[in-house]
């Protein structure tokens, strides 16, 4: 069955963290279909990416690389089709 993954990535300290965080998705950067980048406007050290995530075994093992961070929150959603 086909899913559509969509995932949150929270960042705290931007700085310190991101870099890690972009290291992995540019690994994983064929299993992402869509990315958005917000910003905390009130506090700008914080972030959120958004993700479109392709179903497939890569995109787990991306996921839950990401949240063994720390400083950095990662949701998912799954819509079946």
């Amino acid at each position: 069955m086909d899913k559509h993954i969509i995932v949150g990535v929270h960042i705290v300290d931007r700085e310190a963290h991101a870099p890690m965080v972009q290291e992995v998705f540019t690994k994983n950067g064929t299993q992402i279909t869509t990315r958005l980048g917000l910003h905390d406007r009130i506090n700008s050290s914080n972030g959120l990416i958004l993700l479109e995530m392709s179903d497939t075994p890569e995109t787990c093992k991306m996921i839950e690389e990401i949240k063994a961070f720390d400083g950095v929150d990662c949701q998912t959603m799954v819509f079946e089709h």
